[in-house]
């Protein structure tokens, strides 16, 4: 998670909590922000696809969580959805955390990643490119029973109508 605060991202994230009441500010314990994907392209597609609601779900190398050291999300935490250029474009809690094996991984949740076809053999032959990138950029190496957290989310702002 690249959790970037530039003074776009700040200012979004105030319009939001100016829309909430004292007490839901005061519920909300984790904020970061980030873009899915690893390129401009995919980065923009995906944050259209998750504005839009097509996208409610993600997932991640659990195993890259220890090597960035970084805290695995939890229901309830926000994230600021950006583009490429770390433009916000909407902000999503997570309501449902899971692990899983990449091979575990169901057709359910690659159609909520909203991507490609939305079927689990376009989310297969997409991802073990992905995650053998990630894993050699951690100096590891990818194996298809290595866990993935499995992230499902819900736009909070701006409201989807």
């Amino acid at each position: 998670m690249k959790n970037i605060f530039n003074d776009y991202i700040q200012n979004f994230l105030n319009e939001y909590f100016s829309t909430l009441s004292f007490k839901d500010k005061s519920k909300i314990t984790n904020i970061s922000s980030d873009y899915f994907c690893a390129d401009k392209k995919n980065a923009d597609l995906c944050s259209d696809l998750v504005l839009n609601g097509v996208k409610t779900a993600s997932c991640s190398l659990k195993e890259s969580y220890s090597h960035i050291e970084d805290e695995l999300p939890v229901i309830g935490d926000l994230l600021i959805v950006t583009n490429w250029e770390s433009t916000p474009v909407c902000i999503v809690e997570f309501i449902e955390i899971s692990e899983v094996k990449y091979l575990e991984v169901d057709e359910l949740h690659a159609f909520k990643e909203g991507e490609g076809d939305r079927t689990l053999s376009w989310w297969r032959d997409v991802h073990i490119d992905f995650f053998t990138n990630e894993c050699e950029e951690l100096g590891i190496t990818f194996d298809e029973s290595m866990t993935l957290v499995l992230e499902y989310f819900k736009v909070v702002y701006p409201k989807l109508s």
